[in-house]
């Protein structure tokens, strides 16, 4: 089992959820988040002063998928949220020692 972790621009997350529940990931975490990477952030102009804002306003999607759609979930996050601007996001994969659904006790793939 992987945890995907996406950092990806707000409007472009009902196209990545309605894919990836297309493919069949089922659940997910979702969180508004603030960061920056290479940008290191922006200056906007409101009311002729000049702001610097230097975290930038991102989403967060977190998904536990089996080794199997690993590569699968993987390419349709990059694919639904690329604008081939910069602050795209990225893909954080990680390994996953073991899951526990509470209510009912499964463990394993049983649990996602």
């Amino acid at each position: 089992m992987k945890k995907i972790e996406a950092i990806i621009k707000p409007f472009k997350l009902d196209e990545v959820k309605d894919a990836l529940n297309a493919i069949g990931i089922q659940g997910m975490t979702v969180a508004e988040v603030k960061g920056f990477g290479r940008q290191k952030g922006h200056v906007e102009l409101y009311r002729g002063a000049e702001y610097d804002i230097s975290f930038v306003p991102k989403v967060k999607i977190e998904a536990v998928v089996a080794e199997a759609m690993v590569e699968k979930a993987i390419q349709t996050i990059e694919q639904k949220a690329k604008t081939g601007k910069i602050g795209d996001g990225k893909i954080f994969v990680s390994s996953v020692e073991q899951i526990i659904r509470i209510r009912t006790g499964e463990t394993g793939d049983a649990a996602i």
